[in-house]
């Protein structure tokens, strides 16, 4: 397998001269991926301004993003990417996710009263239509990854996506997914690529004080948080081994805290990128 991997910035805002300096740092270290969260109520730059910014600036590295596309116009969403996908020389990855479901953000986005499940399969199908109909220009095609751990999300993956990143799951976990949405891929009559399975890894250097845990504690509920948040160089070899050998080959390291931006770039590319393939 091909491992490969991918950036975050991490937590908060990024003004213009730090997000550059970030997008530029990872070109010149070799990292293979830049990496945004959309964060619809969040600080986080929006992933299709940061994108286009990363994508101005840069002419190797791949840019991807979690985005949320329920509450956007589907037409217009297929429009903007399709053409930075192609100006950017194909380089842009996705990984579409429905959101967290809190009741501001689905208030922010109109999905009051809705199935959010099912709006977001909606609007995949929306956007796959419009690439299909091909009025945007777009030379190479666009692969559609899907995150989620439930089952449902797992057999979406499976039925819909051409790839999956999970999130906030242990390794013995990522081997019964993976092997969930294989089965799923199957019994839709398509096939899934073993090369497209990766996972989002936050990480910390050194102790990340409670608040990060209690995050991931929250989210995974009788969860041992510090078995999902490597802190450390060798904690966070000891989980890519146990990913890898679960069936994943893509990651994207998420730092929990960032200091001096340069510093902690050149101790994860000495970390993770030997590994790099």
């Amino acid at each position: 397998m091909k491992v490969r991997f991918a950036v975050s910035p991490g937590p908060g805002p990024y003004g213009a001269r730090r997000f550059g300096a970030f997008v530029d740092g990872l070109e010149a270290r070799g990292f293979d991926t830049m990496w945004l969260s959309d964060v619809p109520l969040g600080p986080e730059i929006e992933p299709i301004v940061g994108l286009a910014l990363a994508a101005g600036r840069t002419t190797r590295l791949m840019l991807g993003a979690n985005l949320v596309p329920v509450g956007r116009n589907a037409v217009q969403l297929a429009k903007q990417l399709a053409q930075l996908h192609e100006a950017s020389g194909g380089r842009i990855l996705l990984t579409l996710v429905p959101g967290t479901g809190s009741a501001p953000e689905r208030a922010a986005l109109g999905l009051e009263g809705m199935s959010r499940p099912a709006v977001f399969e909606a609007a995949v199908g929306e956007l796959r239509r419009a690439w299909d109909a091909g009025p945007h220009g777009a030379g190479r095609p666009l692969e559609l990854w899907l995150g989620g751990h439930g089952p449902r999300a797992l057999e979406r993956a499976g039925r819909l996506g051409d790839g999956w990143l999970g999130a906030a799951m242990a390794p013995f976990e990522v081997a019964t997914a993976v092997s969930r949405i294989t089965g799923a891929a199957a019994a839709a009559g398509r096939r899934i690529d073993p090369e497209h399975f990766g996972m989002s890894i936050p990480y910390a250097r050194e102790d990340p004080g409670p608040a990060a845990l209690e995050a991931l504690a929250s989210r995974r509920p009788g969860v041992d948080p510090r078995e999902l948040l490597p802190v450390g160089s060798v904690a966070l070899h000891r989980l890519l081994d146990g990913y890898l050998a679960a069936g994943c080959s893509k990651f994207v390291l998420r730092p929990v805290q960032v200091g001096d931006l340069d510093d902690e770039l050149d101790w994860l590319a000495r970390t993770v990128l030997p590994r790099q393939t």
